[in-house]
């Protein structure tokens, strides 16, 4: 019996720092939930004279969305001699012409408007930025992706709080254009919501490190200059910009009655592409920053919050540990007397961190006005989604750990989703053995009469299947619709958003998205 002893305990090591890493996040999470209450932005008066503004859209093979957000920032309320449009266009498809059309109609209308076309990609969207930058004068840049509709009273909601000099950058609430689409939506609305309820706005009650979450803000150019300007030796050049301006002196601020919609990816493959993209820019953030955040004069507590927030995304190698230690952990138990007591701490630790994580999630929603009835729907999906991510988000941990370098590869939009799943094959496979793996879990656990242990061990089973699944039936779906067109070519609706008469929109998240984004 001593080998068993052995190998329980060092199932119960493994296992006790995967629940401990999940732990330590929820409790965070929990901690900017209590930390939200304090949240307050002091109004800013309109100034005597309004600054220029450059406003930068940079595209590349987004022809679905294009001419959509080039007209919604055109069409921005704000003087006209004061704002100047820069559509910086890396595309080699028919993104250009709808461009070259959009920008030739708005100079008709007397709107400043550039198209900006590079012969290479150079630095992807921080090099686009950067060449935008060198070539306007004005002191504000503001910053929309191709998916994102922003409301006309947008600048003037925002650029007045950059009149304190210590502001350098101001960020918007994403709002959802597509929340009911399908699980995989409902999911991210509910992790978008968190985010920009409990830790943006956290953040920005207790003075923490907080980011520019790539678009829907307005920075000042002058803080851009100083912190080192746009650089691309990361994925999320966005993250790596916010904390060396911090680290600069700068402030950043989060507003949270400004919305912006955007569409949320409509498929599995273009949320894993998103989100690997995120994490393993995160991870290579964190590389590049943290002895810095570390050697600065930062208070104590804000260096610990800047930490947990470069490193948030080791939460899903956590997953992947406690998935596959979970149920060996609890089998093994029951024939070796080496760990009783310590695996009844652990499970009792994992579980307070549960229910603040699960709290400040319910805190998060009520915040951005979704209904009781919403929340139960939405929470199932969003910590099945959150768990079912663990396996591609882990080889993007792995990959910017190994430093490995990965092309910038833009969230995939409309009919372009269908191209991803090629590369997803080996995560989708992966995701099916594990959770065939946990499904195998809940029978031992079943044989063995730990009953409560079975729903967490069910939840990672139906998570890992769910993700696999749902990919390709996704996959199997568009592949079959795509042949039936004489073009090839099928359009999410629920990606293109192009109104009421589209199949599949989603009128009622409509107009409440229209409600956030202009706040009475």
């Amino acid at each position: 019996m001593i080998g068993v002893d052995v190998l329980a305990i060092l199932v119960a090591v493994g296992y006790t720092a995967s629940l401990l890493v999940l732990t330590v996040y929820g409790l965070h999470w929990g901690w900017w939930a209590w930390m939200r209450r304090q949240y307050a932005v002091t109004d800013a008066a309109a100034p005597s004279s309004w600054p220029a503004v450059t406003v930068q859209i940079p595209l590349y093979n987004e022809p679905e969305v294009a001419a959509r957000v080039i007209d919604a920032c055109a069409q921005l309320d704000y003087p006209a001699d004061r704002l100047h449009i820069q559509v910086l266009d890396d595309s080699t498809d028919s993104t250009s012409a709808q461009v070259a059309e959009r920008v030739a109609y708005w100079r008709q209308q007397d709107r400043s408007i550039a198209h900006i076309q590079r012969d290479h990609r150079a630095g992807y969207k921080a090099g686009a930025l950067a060449h935008g930058l060198n070539r306007t004068e004005a002191p504000l840049v503001a910053i929309f992706d191709a998916d994102f509709v922003p409301p006309a009273n947008f600048l003037r909601a925002m650029v007045p709080h950059l009149a304190d000099p210590e502001v350098g950058m101001v960020q918007a609430r994403w709002a959802h254009r597509n929340t009911r689409s399908n699980w995989c939506t409902w999911c991210q609305a509910v992790g978008l919501n968190a985010h920009f309820g409990l830790e943006q706005a956290g953040r920005h009650a207790g003075a923490f490190f907080m980011h520019f979450n790539g678009t829907a803000g307005v920075w000042k150019r002058r803080c851009i200059e100083e912190a080192g300007g746009w650089q691309s030796d990361t994925l999320t050049e966005d993250l790596d910009l916010s904390y060396r301006a911090q680290l600069a002196g700068w402030k950043l601020v989060y507003i949270d009655d400004v919305a912006v919609p955007a569409d949320l990816p409509g498929t599995v493959a273009a949320w894993r592409t998103q989100q690997f993209r995120w994490t393993k820019g995160a991870i290579e953030t964190a590389r590049k920053l943290l002895w810095a955040l570390w050697r600065s004069d930062e208070r104590m507590r804000a260096k610990v919050a800047g930490s947990l927030h470069l490193l948030a995304h080791l939460a899903f190698p956590a997953i992947v540990g406690a998935a596959l230690l979970h149920a060996p952990l609890l089998v093994a138990a029951a024939y070796s007397n080496a760990i009783p007591s310590a695996l009844l701490h652990g499970l009792t630790a994992g579980v307070v961190g549960f229910v603040a994580f699960a709290w400040a999630v319910w805190v998060a929603q009520r915040a951005a006005g979704w209904s009781v009835g919403d929340i139960v729907r939405g929470l199932p999906a969003f910590f099945l989604g959150s768990m079912g991510l663990a396996v591609n988000n882990t080889k993007a941990v792995y990959a910017a750990l190994r430093r490995r370098t990965i092309p910038f590869r833009r969230t995939p939009k409309g009919a372009q989703t269908r191209a991803v799943h090629a590369t997803s094959l080996t995560t989708r496979a992966a995701e099916a053995l594990l959770g065939g793996y946990c499904a195998l879990g809940v029978g031992a656990l079943w044989m063995h009469q730990v009953w409560i242990a079975l729903p967490f061990q069910a939840a990672l089973a139906a998570s890992f299947l769910l993700m696999a699944f749902t990919d390709w039936w996704q996959h199997a779906k568009k592949r079959q619709a795509g042949m039936s067109r004489p073009d090839g070519i099928h359009l999410d609706a629920e990606q293109n958003g192009v109104g009421p008469a589209t199949p599949g929109y989603d009128d009622v998240a409509a107009r409440r998205c229209e409600e956030d984004a202009n706040p009475v």
